[in-house]
């Protein structure tokens, strides 16, 4: 069965609905001016919304006063301390020991020394500890320019500090000929005197080049011997 199609002056049933919905519209926006309001907002010209105006923000130089330092409740009451630096009086100033007539040798006469002279003093030093009781331990030690110039470290032979000497850090008195006491710091793990060997050195002149006989005649204590380099052989390599 053919389906019955309205006509309306040749239009279709959708199409004249379609036409009365549009004509609808355009009379709806006559009504409201909707239309010629478009066309004013589309020429009128553009100005900046009051609103969305930004404010500079002026910002001055502060000028920041200095706090007090923050002091604690129970210092508060308390007079602050200063802790500038104030000279001495002359009276009140620290006055430098006189250098000792020692010092000033070994500072005049530190130079080298030849050969000769160094094997010298080590074979006398030799003979003296041979002369030694063999009751107590003994070495030769001669001095090089390490021993007795500012570094002032005297290592000791390994195996003398192995059997006779503390396995622990210790004081060890050394004794002169006149049997004055010198105390010393040993240090079991470098196996060699530190501390107070260098006032040991220098009270007694000792030079590069000289040589010392360490006899051990108690557990931490040493008698020491001084053979001296010949002097003769030391100016004659220092001219």
């Amino acid at each position: 069965m053919a389906m019955a199609v309205e006509k309306s002056g040749g239009m279709s049933a959708y199409e004249a609905a379609r036409e009365r919905t549009v004509e609808e519209n355009k009379r709806k926006m006559e009504a409201l001016n909707l239309r010629h309001l478009s066309a004013a907002v589309a020429v009128a010209p553009k100005t900046p919304s009051p609103m969305k105006q930004k404010r500079r923000r002026i910002i001055e130089a502060a000028v920041v006063a200095p706090s007090p330092p923050r002091r604690s409740r129970r210092l508060a009451n308390l007079p602050e301390v200063k802790y500038a630096e104030v000279a001495p009086d002359g009276a009140e100033r620290m006055k430098r020991s006189p250098r000792k007539p020692t010092d000033s040798i070994y500072l005049a006469t530190h130079g080298s020394i030849s050969m000769e002279a160094r094997l010298e003093a080590a074979r006398k030093a030799e003979e003296l500890e041979a002369q030694l009781d063999p009751e107590f331990p003994s070495f030769v030690k001669p001095m090089l320019h390490s021993h007795v110039v500012r570094g002032f470290w005297l290592g000791l032979p390994r195996h003398f500090c192995d059997t006779y000497l503390p396995k622990r850090d210790a004081i060890v008195t050394l004794v002169d000929e006149k049997d004055e006491e010198f105390s010393t710091n040993y240090l079991a793990y470098k196996n060699g005197l530190s501390g107070g060997w260098a006032g040991f050195a220098l009270d007694h002149g000792l030079l590069d080049g000289d040589a010392t006989v360490f006899q051990l005649i108690k557990p931490t204590t040493f008698k020491v011997h001084i053979i001296r380099a010949t002097v003769g052989d030391r100016n004659e390599v220092a001219k």
